[in-house]
């Protein structure tokens, strides 16, 4: 299989290159580009294609969580990795919300980085366990009536399928369909949801008990 492509934004010039010698290290991780800034994200992105976009918060000009939509309009296949000092609940939430898949922090020992970012090209969310904690305390609170979503019979199968951590693939073997098909009805799932990513997707149907 093709390594896993990966970009990376980081201001911190010691710890940037220090990433940047682990990935490079890495079997089946390739670094195809490490910035300090996302001031030309878009287009750099457009230009390297990469699998995953390692992303810091603290960046100067464009904050790595106003950068993840810019990733994922310049590339929507593109998963997005944040590696940060931020724990607060704020900068989790609006992370997810606007995209994100997983959610480390810094003090994540190197090699549970490099493992984050293969789980993250296979379908997982990783997260540092106490954000993870803080995730679940969140959407185990008590919770409003669930909307009417109008999801069809098909897309909650769908559904059921991301919150047991099945991969596209195995969804679509699964539900004996096409990996197309699944994608199709993976954008009108976001629609009907109203979320950005795969891991909000998945944590809004738990939090409203869809599935």
């Amino acid at each position: 299989m093709p390594d896993i492509r990966i970009i990376h934004y980081e201001d911190n010039r010691e710890l940037r290159e220090g990433l940047a010698f682990l990935i490079q290290a890495t079997p089946g991780l390739e670094l195809v580009g490490s910035f300090a800034n996302c001031q030309r994200i878009g287009e750099e992105v457009r230009a390297l294609r990469p699998d995953i976009a390692l992303m810091d918060i603290d960046l100067p000009g464009i904050s790595g969580i106003e950068a993840v939509p810019l990733v994922k309009a310049a590339a929507p296949a593109a998963q997005v990795l944040m590696l940060t000092v931020f724990d607060d609940d704020d900068k989790i939430f609006r992370a997810i919300r606007h995209g994100a898949s997983g959610y480390l922090l810094k003090h994540t020992a190197p090699g549970e980085i490099m493992a984050a970012l293969v789980d993250l090209h296979r379908g997982g969310s990783p997260m540092t366990a106490s954000i993870a904690r803080r995730v679940l305390r969140h959407f185990q609170a008590p919770a409003a009536p669930a909307e009417d979503y109008r999801l069809s019979p098909r897309e909650l199968d769908i559904v059921k399928g991301l919150v047991a951590g099945y991969s596209y693939k195995l969804i679509a073997s699964d539900l004996f369909i096409s990996i197309e098909t699944v994608r199709s009805h993976i954008r009108s799932i976001y629609e009907k949801l109203h979320v950005n990513s795969k891991t909000e997707a998945v944590l809004k149907a738990m939090r409203e008990g869809l599935v």
